[in-house]
């Protein structure tokens, strides 16, 4: 359970746009183009870089799905793709596809909950965790319009705790990304008001150079496996 600091932190915390001490750089969000009460209505531009990206990312990692495939299938019984039951845009439930890094029939709750996460890891799962490789098939959501490329990354069904601060914050109004302002800055390793808070402050300052710039450095982030605990 979170300290009552924490939330108290996380309920100073709202999308405004005269919200205080931004983690994003003003440089590249002075002047926010998507307003608070327009958050469910993203601008034309995002699902333009969205189709243009996921199209040009799917074409040059085609080996890569093939291999992960044909690698899964080899070294652990069940299916090679994994649908995770997610929270969507509006706190809609949808279903993303992930190469499965987890043993059949381990429980469906955030990695760190798992007793021991290293019993129910697939011995191909531990590297594609690393390597971000097993989140791939989520371009596919991407495509279909579930996931955006650049937002908050959606949360489990039952991360109550974490909807329910993003719920209290405006933050449910946006469509979830396959990276995010708050992976770029520590992803695992950040507590969950913490992560809303950096969710609130993309919100608040998103652009196009903006998503930009969190893509890059998400490509930076994947090769050094930063902020990845299991």
């Amino acid at each position: 359970m979170e300290s009552s600091g924490q939330l108290n932190y996380m309920s100073q915390t709202k999308c405004r746009q005269d919200s205080p001490g931004s983690p994003v750089d003003d440089s590249l969000g002075a002047t926010a183009v998507l307003q608070i009460a327009d958050a469910s209505r993203p601008p034309r531009w995002k699902r333009g870089l969205d189709l243009l990206l996921t199209c040009a990312f799917l074409f040059f990692s085609l080996p890569l799905w093939i291999i992960c495939f044909v690698l899964l299938r080899l070294t652990s019984p069940g299916p090679a793709l994994h649908w995770s039951k997610r929270v969507g845009q509006n706190n809609v439930p949808f279903l993303m596809p992930k190469f499965r890094t987890m043993q059949m029939n381990t429980p469906q709750v955030a990695t760190h909950l798992l007793s021991d996460p290293s019993e129910c890891i697939t011995p191909m799962g531990r590297f594609l965790r690393k390597s971000s490789l097993d989140e791939l098939p989520q371009l596919w959501s991407v495509l279909k319009g579930d996931l955006t490329l650049v937002g908050p990354r959606p949360a489990l069904y039952n991360q109550d705790d974490l909807i329910a601060l993003r719920t209290e914050a405006g933050v449910h109004r946006l469509t979830p990304g396959l990276t995010g302002w708050a992976q770029v800055n520590g992803r695992d390793e950040l507590e969950i008001p913490v992560k809303v808070a950096y969710d609130c402050e993309y919100m608040r300052a998103m652009s196009l150079m903006l998503d930009l710039k969190i893509i890059c450095l998400t490509v930076v982030k994947v090769f050094r496996a930063d902020g990845v605990r299991h």
